[in-house]
């Protein structure tokens, strides 16, 4: 199972290290990363939670916890949703 996280705000030092740190203290992986900064900071990851030790909810609250305290909006999305939007 995976899940797509998009990070939207202001570029500043440590976006991506404390997204993928809390990823990593709750044994999800992060499969892949993508990012473009223009005037504000879009970055996107695809992750693995078929590991995690959390429920994925209790990911989602803490994921947009940090982004919260950083001044970033954090969205989790089940990759089965975020597919099922984005077929034609």
């Amino acid at each position: 199972m995976r899940a797509v996280i998009t990070v939207l705000g202001k570029d500043m030092v440590g976006i991506l290290a404390k997204v993928s740190a809390k990823c990593a203290e709750v044994d999800v992986n992060v499969i892949e990363v993508t990012q473009s900064i223009l005037q504000d900071l879009f970055a996107m990851m695809m992750v693995d939670i078929s590991k995690s030790k959390v429920p994925f909810d209790e990911l989602v609250d803490s994921l947009k916890k940090i982004g919260d305290d950083m001044g970033l909006k954090v969205h989790v999305m089940h990759e089965d949703i975020f597919n099922s939007m984005h077929r034609i």
